[in-house]
Order: structure tokens, then C-alpha cells, then sequence
């Protein structure tokens, strides 16, 4: 398991310690992710496709607060 956010991490849910869904991974530049609290089916469409860009909706995500990387879903420490 990784904890270092990649460019081809875009789109992946990002998951609570608790397991909850907040939303999804738009953009990843420089190590730095950027979270869309949820998502619209376009901006999700989008971010899948790597399509997605830093918007002023997007939070940043560094990497001390990822737990985990899988290969569906970004999980946090705590809560977003």
C-alpha cells in the first residue's frame, strides 16, 4: 500500500478513517491531491478519465493525512 498520491490516482474516492465516502480525487499535481467534497456524475466522469483540474470546490489532500492508497479508493487518518 502506498501513501504518496500519483498523477494516476485521479478519481479515486476518498474515503473517513470511518470508511465514509467524501468525495472524489480531481486532480493531482506535485504529490498534492485535491478532493471534490461530492462530486457531480460530470466532475466524476472527468476526474476518471484524468480529465480533472484544481476548481475553487477542490480541497487540498497532502500526504500526511492519507492512511492509504488502494487501488479503488484514497483512505485518510481522520476525517476530510
Amino acid at each position: 500500500m502506498r501513501e504518496t498520491l500519483e498523477p494516476w490516482d485521479t478519481g479515486k474516492r476518498v474515503l473517513n478513517a470511518d470508511g465514509t465516502v467524501v468525495g472524489r480525487l480531481s486532480h493531482v499535481e506535485d504529490g498534492r491531491g485535491y478532493v471534490v467534497l461530492d462530486p457531480t456524475l460530470l466532475q466524476t466522469i472527468k476526474a476518471k478519465l484524468g480529465w480533472g483540474s484544481v476548481t475553487d470546490d477542490a480541497h487540498p489532500l497532502d500526504s500526511g493525512s492519507i492512511e492509504k492508497i488502494t487501488d479503488d479508493a484514497v483512505h485518510l487518518r481522520g476525517t476530510l
